[in-house]
């Protein structure tokens, strides 16, 4: 078996690729059911963001699963590969646990260290598990990856500090104002970086937006998004020593507010502190406005090296968090690689038991004077014998399955303590089961589609390694 993620996001396709690959939430059940039926696939998850989209498997062959995959990509998104093999990315194994939990911990996102991602894998993985399309392998994998990203968020400051102009806007504001509650905006342009400001201060406790734009349908189109008031450029100039934000954006080619003009509005504000946002180039608002008293102004240089700081920052906490995605790599490997032993641990358990119910049992035939109380005794010494006995082989062929020659010590271990009819009965076990799953599978299936089997248990894990 093997894992397997085949998927495109923002570095590998522009826009107009990413958007045909976007799965709504009502039509993500029913992919996530195509998937899960298509051949060779064992477990699923689809992870689907407007940055991504990401398909999970666990595969019985990884060689032809990545074809199968695609073709399901294929038909279910109505395009030919030709136009979209170049955009994709595929890992396996190893690789592709480490950019799950990468993924988890918004290390891979447009923007480093966003915690919207956590959320949306999290909620992929429930739909899935809800769909019964997880099993052994993947139930753990994605809990460990949902808990990694946690930490990650909890444990350092990757989340903080703000790396977007328009959040960086609303960091200087916190510096001057404290709280932005009751605090009332002015939007000179009507620019997309504006308008996003705008909605950051607004979720912050901005309480009034004023829209100001030349073309008045623009400002109150615009107003409309925002739940503000539209203005001409007359009646802004007018109404300037209202606001305590103003953000600008225009395209004008000479100062849309002139010192002159601020320090007028100034005069009426009564020492009120003023924060000038001057995202333009070329810039609205005069320098000369930022030597009056009171008045706070910054220009997009500003707020982009203090952008540019905070992502140096946030770097400094992704080496930290790639430090914890490396410990819970190992630690899923090392389950990984034990999980073909629980079985020969449960048979030489069950072996051990039964010969110590045979010897018990030829004991106390020989021993019939003895009394229940004297019996009791005697189990209870004898079996705690046995279990010391076997304890410690137990931890050894843990320990040796986790190392890369792990197939090799576990043969020699069901030789040294003659498991040979343990296993055949497990072997013939898991062949039985994988039929009478084949089986079931070729009745439900359409003509046109094969159901895969479900995640594969234990025992049928037990016979492929010791193959």
């Amino acid at each position: 078996m093997h894992l397997i993620v085949v998927g495109l996001n923002y570095r590998t396709a522009p826009v107009e690729v990413r958007e045909r690959f976007a799965l709504s939430e009502q039509e993500l059940p029913q992919a996530l059911d195509a998937l899960k039926r298509t051949t060779g696939i064992l477990e699923c998850v689809i992870v689907a963001t407007c940055n991504r989209t990401e398909l999970y498997a666990v595969v019985d062959r990884h060689s032809l699963c990545g074809h199968y995959i695609r073709a399901f990509m294929e038909q279910w998104f109505k395009l030919p590969r030709v136009e979209f093999n170049r955009h994709l990315y595929m890992y396996e194994d190893e690789q592709a646990t480490h950019h799950l939990f990468r993924v988890a911990c918004g290390l891979d996102s447009m923007v480093i260290g966003e915690t919207q991602i956590l959320g949306q894998v999290r909620d992929a993985f429930f739909l899935a598990r809800e769909q019964k399309a997880t099993g052994t392998l993947f139930n753990r994998l994605f809990q460990q990856a949902i808990t990694v990203a946690k930490r990650a968020h909890t444990e350092t400051s990757i989340g903080e500090s703000a790396v977007s102009v328009s959040y960086a806007a609303v960091e200087l504001g916190k510096r001057i104002f404290g709280r932005f509650d009751n605090k009332k905006v002015m939007i000179v342009g009507a620019g997309k970086m504006s308008e996003l400001t705008v909605r950051h201060l607004t979720a912050n406790g901005a309480r009034e937006v004023l829209v100001v734009n030349r073309t008045l349908a623009r400002a109150e189109e615009l107003a409309g998004k925002v739940g503000g008031i539209a203005l001409t450029m007359d009646q802004a100039l007018e109404r300037l020593h209202e606001a305590d934000i103003v953000i600008s954006s225009t395209g004008a080619q000479r100062f849309v507010l002139t010192r002159e003009t601020v320090e007028r509005a100034m005069a009426r504000r009564k020492k009120k502190p003023l924060f000038l946002i001057d995202i333009a180039v070329p810039r609205d608002i005069e320098p000369g406005c930022g030597e009056l008293s009171n008045v706070y102004l910054y220009d997009i240089d500003d707020l982009e090296g203090i952008v540019e700081t905070n992502l140096a920052k946030r770097r400094q906490e992704a080496a930290i968090i790639e430090r914890m995605i490396a410990e819970e790599q190992e630690s899923y490997r090392v389950w990984y690689a034990t999980l073909g032993v629980t079985p020969l641990i449960r048979g030489l358990q069950d072996k051990a038991s039964a010969i110590h119910e045979e010897t018990l049992d030829s004991m106390l035939r020989k021993l019939p004077e003895l009394d229940e109380r004297q019996i009791k005794v005697i189990r209870k010494l004898t079996k705690s014998m046995l279990s010391q006995m076997i304890h410690d082989p137990i931890l050894r062929v843990k320990e040796l399955a986790a190392d890369k020659r792990g197939d090799a010590s576990m043969n020699l271990f069901v030789h040294l303590f003659a498991l040979e009819d343990e296993v055949a009965r497990l072997k013939a076990e898991a062949k039985a089961e994988e039929k009478s799953r084949s089986a079931s599978a070729d009745a439900e299936a359409k003509p046109a589609e094969r159901q895969p089997a479900e995640a594969p248990s234990l025992l049928s894990q037990l016979a492929g390694a010791l193959r």
